[in-house]
């Protein structure tokens, strides 16, 4: 492993025992070549992040090799941005390569979008000008990005105003003017069209941050399929994004003619950085507007209320298990709704909350979301039916939270879930209307009158209303796609 020696052997970067010089903590986060470590220098007590990569996974080809020496290289060459993570060093051992960095404690710009479900268009304009004022950086520093997404940007504290930084330089390269790629690279949902017919320069970028403005605004990606092959396909149609669904019809002309910009199929007359921050929307006296885009409660009440009630009863134990940092955002949106604070929310709270949001429901709509939020049908919505009708698909669609779920419903440990079984969780939140044998009918996917591990996944993951978060990240959420269908 001579090669990584010589990207260490520069200025402060040495071969040296990484623990005489820091003390590595909790795990921060998990990347394609190694794992992210909180880490405490011993001479300061400063607090950074660690990325460690095994050299083993570096002996399998040359490529991986140099991309990682290029990550260093490239954050050296980048470093002072204030939006850009700074590298401290790079160190290594016998056994693996340490990239020592400046530690953001506040979280993915990812986590965020999760939980907020959409950003006002001042706050989705602040948050690209940041994004883009990377990209603007980059390329006048002959560097393209190649993997822009919202996992890749770190917040640095958990303050709803922190700085956001860009943080894994991982698949960037340097170019010169004119240059033409041809390597594929880059995340199924944020590639662009040009990378996937493999003629592409640093255009590309400005897609990328095309589809993440698009994310903020409305909480889905433009382009989507339940396969990579399939959102390659909407891709390369070369037709414009919608704008049809909610809450499009809601959001200013000015953010759909930046995004029309920006997502261009055509590199050559897509916009470029300068002229992105240029816009009059995203520019920081633009015209944005500050009023909410949406209600986050009103989408996700309408995806709850399509949803069956066995399932409905199983997200509900879900809520009732997170902690109050994974529903803070909830907690609040409960409070502001609950006027008289009586510990439940009544029609007229729910269609006056809504209204200050911006719905444009009718009231009967409303009413229709209140019925299916009111699962006991007392005619108020409790604390933990509010959590349970809000609560976003990444965290009903965790592997963990399900099979927290299913064992709850499975008193017996026997690995199936009974009638019996629902019928005493139903008399622990006080369903005893409910037909039993209705709840069995529409989750038992063998019509047995059980319903086992397998198929109570399949039902909490089935017909979510769209594209979930946790499909993002996992299913399609992959790096460095380098196979791809002859068709495309």
């Amino acid at each position: 492993m001579a090669e990584v020696a010589l990207w260490t052997a520069q200025e402060h970067q040495t071969s040296v025992d990484l623990a005489d010089l820091y003390t590595l903590g909790r795990k921060l986060g998990e990347g394609q070549f190694g794992i992210t470590y909180l880490c405490t220098e011993n001479a300061t007590g400063l607090k950074y992040a660690c990325k460690c990569i095994p050299k083993r996974k570096l002996s399998i080809s040359e490529e991986e090799i140099e991309n990682v020496g290029r990550e260093i290289e490239i954050m050296r060459h980048l470093a002072g941005h204030p939006n850009m993570v700074t590298m401290k060093g790079a160190h290594e051992d016998a056994t693996m390569v340490y990239l020592v960095m400046e530690l953001c404690e506040g979280g993915e710009l990812f986590d965020r979008i999760i939980e907020r479900g959409t950003y006002t268009e001042a706050k989705a304009a602040r948050l690209t000008r940041t994004i883009v004022g990377v990209v603007e950086a980059c390329h006048s520093s002959g560097v393209m990005h190649r993997d822009l997404k919202p996992e890749n940007f770190l917040f640095e504290t958990m303050h709803e105003d922190s700085e956001l930084k860009a943080a894994d330089f991982g698949s960037s390269c340097f170019f010169e003017p004119g240059d033409v790629f041809t390597e594929i690279v880059g995340s199924p949902f944020y590639v662009a069209p040009e990378v996937l017919n493999r003629q592409y320069g640093p255009e590309a970028d400005i897609w990328s941050a095309g589809v993440i403005l698009y994310i903020l605004l409305s909480g889905v990606p433009p382009f989507w399929a339940e396969t990579v092959q399939g959102v390659f396909e909407e891709i390369m149609k070369g037709e414009p994004p919608s704008f049809a669904a909610d809450p499009w019809p809601n959001i200013s002309d000015g953010a759909k003619d930046l995004i029309r910009k920006m997502l261009n199929p055509n590199p050559k007359q897509r916009i470029t950085a300068s002229e992105v921050l240029q816009h009059a929307w995203i520019r920081e006296d633009g015209v944005a507007p500050h009023k909410p885009i949406a209600s986050l409660v009103q989408n996700r009440l309408k995806q709850f209320a399509a949803m069956n009630k066995l399932k409905k009863l199983a997200i509900r134990i879900i809520a009732e298990k997170l902690s109050e940092d994974e529903i803070g955002v909830l907690q609040k949106s409960f409070a502001e709704m609950d006027r008289d604070n009586d510990g439940a929310i009544s029609f007229e709270e729910l269609r006056e909350g809504l209204v200050m949001a911006g719905t444009t429901l009718q009231e009967a709509e409303i009413f229709d979301l209140m019925d299916a939020a009111d699962v006991d049908q007392d005619g108020l919505i409790d604390y933990g039916e509010f959590l349970a009708a809000t609560l976003s698909l990444h965290h009903i669609e965790l592997e963990e939270n399900l099979f927290a779920a299913f064992q709850y419903f499975d008193k017996d440990g026997s690995g199936l879930i009974t009638a019996d079984e629902v019928l005493a969780v139903c008399g622990e939140f006080s369903m005893e209307d409910v037909r039993i044998e209705d709840l069995i009918h529409e989750a038992d996917i063998g019509h047995d009158g059980s319903i086992d591990y397998k198929m109570f996944v399949t039902m909490m993951r089935k017909g979510n209303g769209g594209v979930s978060h946790q499909t993002m990240r996992t299913t399609l959420g992959i790096t460095d796609v380098l196979v791809l269908d002859s068709s495309v």
